[in-house]
């Protein structure tokens, strides 16, 4: 083969895969359990750090395009005004809720709608692991908790002591009540059976069937936040 005609074909491979690029379908999802955590309990670098690695992780899968936040409450800012208005689906398509009245009422959000970034199942109640306790420090309605205690590991900044409110992914718990099947507020964190490690600690987080994952919702629609 003549080098001139070598270079021609290798031209044309690139030009094809970059066209292939460009014209990507786009990842419409705008809604995912994270497949990992910050690995260090709840302390996920503040509101800031949890966004970022919602981001991060969406932009591994082609849908960073979007803004992403972390369905996290803190001092003075709720949960539910930092998503937008909705509508939200899964890696699979699956409309999870319309808006966010619906997100926090009668919504499709379950072990098969809950799914990673990747469109996997996140482990539930039954699996080994277990881990379908998600960070929210919110009320069912998704509001910062007000009772003047800490549910949110110190604006999560901690992984020391301190408390977060969890939800239950699956919407499974020890009974069959409203607080086992929430998917944002089910119960507080808690430290570990012998003490040594606090309730903010990824060993903690774990031992009621957690590992410091939390949801990530793109923010379509208005948003007040």
């Amino acid at each position: 083969m003549k080098p001139i005609v070598a270079i021609s074909l290798t031209a044309s491979v690139v030009l094809v895969l970059s066209a292939c690029e460009i014209f990507k379908p786009e990842n419409k999802m705008s809604f995912f359990v994270t497949s990992a955590g910050s690995g260090k309990g709840a302390d996920l670098g503040g509101l800031a750090g949890a966004d970022k690695h919602c981001q991060s992780l969406a932009e591994s899968v082609g849908a960073g395009g979007k803004t992403w936040h972390a369905y996290l409450s803190a001092t003075g800012v709720s949960a539910r005004d930092r998503i937008g208005g909705g509508p939200w689906q899964n890696a699979k398509g699956v409309v999870v809720a319309s808006n966010v009245d619906q997100l926090h009422g009668g919504n499709n959000l379950n072990k098969q709608t809950a799914l990673s970034e990747k469109g996997e199942i996140v482990n539930g109640r039954g699996d080994t692991p277990n881990m379908h306790d998600m960070l929210t420090g919110s009320t069912p309605d998704g509001r910062a908790v007000s009772d003047g205690g800490d549910s949110t590991c110190s604006n999560w900044t901690t992984s020391g002591t301190g408390a977060a409110m969890l939800g239950h992914h699956d919407r499974l718990g020890l009974r069959d009540d409203e607080a086992s099947r929430s998917w944002n507020s089910s119960h507080l964190s808690r430290p570990s059976k012998d003490g040594a490690s606090p309730g903010c600690s990824q060993v903690a987080l774990q031992g009621t069937g957690g590992n410091g994952l939390y949801y990530c919702f793109a923010v379509v629609g208005s948003s007040s936040y």
